[in-house]
């Protein structure tokens, strides 16, 4: 059982570190790269990658875990919003820094618990609301350039436009999220980067030359394909909640790679945004983890006193700290597409 925890623990930092390069090396191959084709490119890579492991996955898999006609609407929605999203991020990342863009990310969380919230009732903890209000405050001050204005950054403003868009999608996914999830990722990568490359050819973009097609497909499979394909295996040992936990940490890897890599300079304004980012997202991984509930107890004995024998029943609540080690267990995990926002695309 160690071993298997072991191997679980590495496929969940492995799917982290996939989706981390995204940002940075998408900056990079913006310079040569048009926004909407690079978007299109690295779900093509997404649903290419996925497709070829479906093809011997497909033999294993029960028809009820496929699709149905009845899914065709949160299907829909899924692939458009992933049209969108992706295209917003690219066109964020061209016009401002990768480390922003990477720290942006985390306002999906917000995105998703409140389109959860209003729309499907989904319940939000008091550990949330205190998330969502740090990382709301961090989005702000990384959404002003300059240090002595407030003027607006552009490239900001794409990002969190992207992570609503995502946040949305997330919705639409988790009402599929118990189908097979290669044929999920397969539809999402080739419906999802056909259409962006359709709108890229609409808006006059033209495709690059072909390493930089290789290499942003090549990206695509890593940065999209893979690290899904890596978090599922890391779930079935870990967990939903637990594996979600480990990639509320991958804009941060993010971060630090533009730094390191980019030479990104840092300003006072973005270290203050880090701080109060990084409370908020280490708040919702303890709300991932940890849950607040309360049990009856009734406890009856009986015993001897002054000859005669008494039975007495006494009930009462306590409440403690649950730990989620199964995805499988008893309890409702609230805005479980908290899970799939930090993944799914």
């Amino acid at each position: 059982m160690e071993n298997k925890n072991i191997s679980a623990i590495i496929y969940a930092v492995s799917a982290v570190l996939f989706y981390a390069v995204n940002v940075p090396c998408s900056k990079v191959l913006l310079n040569h790269v048009s926004p909407a084709v690079m978007a299109g490119l690295l779900y093509i890579g997404a649903g290419l990658g996925v497709g070829i492991m479906y093809v011997f996955h497909f033999k294993n898999e029960s028809p009820q875990e496929r699709l149905e006609k009845k899914d065709m609407p949160y299907t829909v929605g899924m692939v458009l919003l992933d049209i969108i999203a992706p295209i917003l991020l690219m066109m964020g990342i061209k016009f401002g820094t990768s480390s922003n863009a990477s720290l942006l990310n985390n306002f999906e969380i917000v995105a998703t618990a409140l389109i959860a919230l209003f729309v499907f009732g989904e319940k939000i903890t008091k550990r949330l609301w205190n998330a969502i209000l740090l990382i709301t405050v961090s989005s702000i001050i990384l959404s002003f350039s300059g240090s002595d204005s407030l003027k607006f950054s552009l490239g900001s403003v794409l990002v969190i436009g992207a992570a609503v868009c995502w946040g949305m999608e997330n919705n639409c996914t988790r009402n599929i999220s118990e189908k097979s999830t290669h044929q999920i990722v397969t539809i999402k990568g080739f419906g999802s980067g056909t259409g962006s490359l359709v709108f890229a050819f609409l808006k006059g973009e033209r495709l690059p030359e072909m390493k930089y097609i290789f290499i942003v497909i090549l990206l695509g499979y890593v940065a999209y394909g893979l690290s899904i394909f890596t978090y599922i295996k890391a779930q079935k040992t870990l967990g939903a909640a637990r594996t979600s936990a480990y990639y509320a940490f991958a804009p941060f890897i993010g971060t630090f790679l533009s730094f390191a890599v980019l030479h990104e300079k840092l300003s006072y304004s973005y270290l203050v945004a880090l701080i109060i980012m990084i409370a908020g997202t280490v708040i919702v991984v303890a709300d991932t983890l940890v849950r607040s509930h309360s049990h009856e107890h009734t406890h009856t004995f009986t015993h001897t006193h002054d000859g005669s024998t008494h039975t007495h029943t006494i009930t009462h609540t306590h409440e403690h700290e649950h730990i989620f080690t199964d995805s499988k267990h008893g309890h409702v995990h609230s805005l479980e597409e908290l899970e799939l926002s930090l993944h799914g695309h």
